[in-house]
């Protein structure tokens, strides 16, 4: 008698045109007749902080917000991302970021907020209501979810949650979301993420482990899986500091290669959407793992 197998396969999150998910096996294996495919997304900030690498200034070459928008509609990324890195809500100035987002950008949108739990519950809530058709909010969090979660489903949203790395905190967040009216079919798990080194490997392990439990049935664990992995490529300092020996090679190529391996890892890791800064690298990645 063969072995009881639940059906193997990650749920399919519908974003706009796109369709985040729907794997029956690990990526790149055909097992189980696996076609499914990842998704990439490029980062662009509402405005340059200080934390903001100069490096990707100059690539972007816009001090212009829409000018940003323009230039990353005009990428081959699936999908484009802004991040409100804000410190300050003054909602005119929101409505008319959305306004110029909803104009410039004919792609999906994840709009993300400023990774501030006191600020996002606020400013997720209202992006949420603003907008003229469903898009990705990143992200609710165990101190925001319960105010962010409302909005999401009235206006028929995704909504990204983000868990620090562990995949129990993962799976309450999806379950503590649905006995909320949310749908497990717009939610996204976002398990967050460590750059190159121990953090990737760390947050690697869990991604998988995730994977892992969806595959063996955990309705409550088997969402798409979205990494914003530029973000934290770019907090590294071998991404941010060119005082390193020769032997580590130019500045410019460390700082992309970082990105780029850590992204594809994380696609090997299970990964459906990585969100990128780098613009350049969309292209690579695309080429890399086609």
């Amino acid at each position: 008698m063969k072995p009881f197998r639940p059906n193997l396969q990650i749920r399919e999150v519908n974003i706009d045109c796109l369709t985040a998910g729907g794997d029956t096996s690990f990526s790149f294996m055909k097992e189980n007749e696996n076609n499914a495919s990842f998704l990439t997304a490029i980062e662009i900030p509402y405005i340059y902080d200080d934390f903001y690498p100069e490096i990707l200034k100059k690539l972007w070459n816009a001090d212009d917000f829409e000018q940003r928008l323009k230039h990353a509609q005009s990428t081959p990324a699936d999908i484009v991302s802004v991040k409100f890195n804000i410190s300050e809500i003054n909602e005119k100035e929101i409505l008319a970021a959305i306004k110029a987002i909803e104009k410039n950008v004919k792609k999906p949108v994840i709009y993300r907020g400023a990774n501030n739990s006191k600020t996002d519950r606020e400013l997720l809530p209202l992006i949420a209501r603003n907008l003229m058709h469903p898009s990705v909010i990143a992200f609710g969090e165990e101190e925001t979810y319960k105010d962010i979660v409302p909005e999401v489903i009235k206006g028929g949203h995704i909504l990204s949650l983000r868990s620090p790395i562990d995949i129990n905190i993962a799976k309450e967040l999806n379950i503590l979301s649905t006995d909320m009216g949310l749908s497990p079919d717009k939610i996204l798990i976002d398990p967050d993420m460590g750059g190159l080194g121990y953090g990737l490997e760390y947050g690697y392990s869990i991604m998988e482990k995730i994977r892992q439990a969806a595959f063996e049935g955990d309705n409550m664990l088997n969402m798409p899986v979205i990494a914003f992995i530029g973000e934290e490529s770019y907090r590294t300092k071998e991404t941010k500091s060119k005082n390193f020996p020769a032997s580590w090679g130019k500045y410019e190529t460390r700082a992309q290669l970082w990105e780029t391996t850590a992204a594809a890892a994380l696609i090997s890791a299970g990964a459906n959407i990585v969100v990128l800064w780098n613009p350049e690298n969309v292209s690579v990645i695309k080429g890399l793992l086609k």
